[in-house]
């Protein structure tokens, strides 16, 4: 893992360049539903600013009238003013971020809903290339990092900027003379801004891959899986390090994050505050005393401090926005990724399907693999008839199998079912009509009804119990002290590999699919318990297709059908005995 200080230029640059891709109008697209709530916040911002430059001119007044003419009921007046202008602004300002952080939030829940949601109807390819940790992170850490940027930025600006722009114009009102200096200090600050901006939005980007390096090892190395693995192998210290190391470059960046400029930021601090001190000192010297008076020197210094320190805030909201540019250009990048297996726009309704399944001249190669998984693959399985795949390891059996629950479009050809090509099938309908029980169970981290009721949300108790029982697993849910209530645990680890297989295959029996896809559905199962779920899925498959994949040559002697394939071919296809009588390829398998 290279430390910050080791990152390439190239990868700088690339940071460089994506943040610089980032439109802000893409940006302030987020904020386009909320246009008249921001207008209401807008609206009070304005109103807060007028009502708030009152005070140094009631204070001028105070300093220059009453109290040297010693005018109690001026005074009063003048000190109620004071009192009620800071109620007013004060009630502004909680108006104003009950609005505001509203509209924050609201983005911020549509950003993670959307980036979620994309996410979701990205190709299983995306997350074989992609560490889950990195996902995680970038839906929760980086979209966390721009929250206070989304819920206050908007605001800010048009409250400092409304502040800036009215205190510039009272001063002007009762100085243009002091205006002019105080106008000197603008350019340099404004250009030091920039600088500093730059310098942190790199930085972000770094701090950024860290956090989803460390999210990761968090990923990898305290999963069921992964604990199993390091107490196996004995690296748990190796892991330990590992963590330490990437925790200790992270907190190295997040200390440069929040130095970076600070000694630029905190220098125009003391120029913003040498200002007044200035003016002070030349309204003393002997040939400009008396040229203002005190309550207007008093006042316009006042106002001064509205300007700067509202500017002040408007220069690091600009930083704070550059910066964070490198948090929505990766979440951008997620929501840009282009989408593989899409939605038709023009869907077929199959209505009632009858589960006949076509291959015509299939041909699939992965994101580079030097040849095609599959090769030139046509199949006929008529409805309700049973297709089993057989062949070695690599020959392309799972990846047929998941073409035609559509978890990846052919390169050529077509899959159909009862005539009409799969991609023009809705993705929700294709899910009913096509179960996948794999060789490969995830369970949910929930009860074993929930997991259950995953498949088919309105299932009744005596569905679930039907399902159970026919997938040869309801002795064992109900031998257990909380029954269909236990917690299946991690990835279903409460449970043997076996059970967990019965608890999918039940999990898809109770969706009732018209096709089923068994890609080694009973890889995990003693032969006795095989035997037991093969005789349900006997009887299941009366009237459905049934495509089976499997190397037990022995699971497969009944099917209709059994098609032998060998580096993404089909090369044989005929019933069990024709296929021994033949002496070819499946003889072979037979044999061995």
């Amino acid at each position: 893992m290279p430390r910050p200080s080791e990152v390439s230029a190239e990868q700088r640059r690339l940071d460089r360049e994506q943040a610089k891709q980032v439109s802000l109008r893409r940006i302030a697209r987020l904020f386009a539903p909320y246009r008249w709530s921001l207008a209401v916040v807008v609206a009070v911002i304005v109103a807060s600013s007028i009502v708030g430059l009152a005070q140094p001119f009631l204070l001028r007044e105070v300093i220059d009238v009453a109290l040297p003419q010693r005018d109690v009921t001026l005074l009063v007046w003048l000190v109620v003013g004071m009192v009620v202008v800071a109620a007013v602004t004060a009630a502004f300002g909680v108006v104003q971020t009950w609005i505001s952080t509203k509209i924050g939030q609201r983005v911020m829940h549509t950003l993670r809903t959307d980036v979620f949601s994309h996410l979701q109807r990205l190709s299983l390819g995306f997350f074989t290339r992609t560490r889950t940790g990195e996902v995680q992170s970038r839906i929760t850490n980086d979209i966390g990092g721009m929250q206070s940027v989304v819920t206050s930025t908007a605001t800010s600006i048009a409250a400092n900027l409304t502040t800036v722009i009215a205190s510039s114009v009272a001063m002007v009102a009762l100085s243009w003379q002091l205006s002019l200096v105080t106008l000197l200090v603008l350019p340099p600050a404004v250009l030091l801004s920039r600088r500093v901006a730059r310098l942190r939005r790199t930085i972000t980007a770094q701090r950024q891959r860290e956090l989803a390096d460390l999210n990761v090892t968090i990923e990898e190395g305290l999963s069921i899986d992964g604990v199993r693995l390091s107490r196996t192998l004995g690296t748990g210290d190796a892991l330990v390090s590992r963590f330490t190391d990437s925790s200790l470059r992270l907190t190295d960046l997040e200390l440069r994050s929040q130095l970076a400029g600070r000694w630029v930021m905190a220098t125009m601090s003391i120029v913003f505050a040498a200002i007044p001190a200035l003016i002070y000192l030349g309204a003393g010297l002997p040939w400009t005393a008396g040229a203002l008076s005190i309550g207007t020197l008093v006042a316009f210094t006042s106002l001064q401090a509205g300007v700067f320190r509202p500017l002040s805030s408007l220069l690091d909201v600009g930083v704070s926005v550059s910066a964070s540019l490198a948090l929505f250009a990766r979440i951008f990048e997620y929501q840009d990724t282009v989408i593989e297996v899409e939605e038709p726009e023009h869907p077929v309704d199959l209505g009632h399907p009858r589960g006949e399944l076509r291959l015509e001249h299939v041909t699939f190669t992965y994101p580079g693999a030097d040849r095609p998984a599959l090769d030139d693959v046509s199949l006929d399985v008529p409805a309700g008839t049973t297709l089993a795949l057989v062949g070695e390891t690599g020959s392309g059996k799972s990846t047929l199998g998941s073409l035609v629950a559509r978890l990846h479009d052919p390169d050529t050809g077509r899959i159909t079912i009862d005539g009409v090509d799969l991609r023009d099938l809705r993705l929700d309908d294709l899910a009913a009509i096509v179960g996948v029980v794999s060789q490969e169970t995830y369970l949910l981290h929930a009860t074993v009804r929930e997991n259950l009721r995953y498949a088919k949300p309105d299932a009744t108790d005596a569905e679930i119990e039907a399902a159970t029982r026919a997938a040869q697993v309801h002795h064992v849910i109900e031998g257990l002290s909380e029954g269909y209530d236990t917690v299946v645990g991690p990835r279903g680890h409460r449970f043997s590999g076996g059970e967990r297989q019965r608890l999918a295959i039940a999990r898809t029996l109770l969706r009732n699919p018209r096709i089923l896809v068994l890609d080694e559905a009973t890889s995990a199962l003693d032969n006795a318990t095989e035997r037991a779920v093969q005789d349900a899925f006997d009887a299941l498959a009366v009237g459905r297709t049934t495509l089976t994949i499997a190397h037990r040559l022995s699971t497969v002697q009944d099917a209709d059908r059994i098609a032998v394939l060998d580096h993404g071919r089909v090369v044989e296809s005929g019933t069990h005995t024709d296929l021994v009588s033949e002496h070819g390829r499946y003889a072979e398998l037979t044999a061995a």
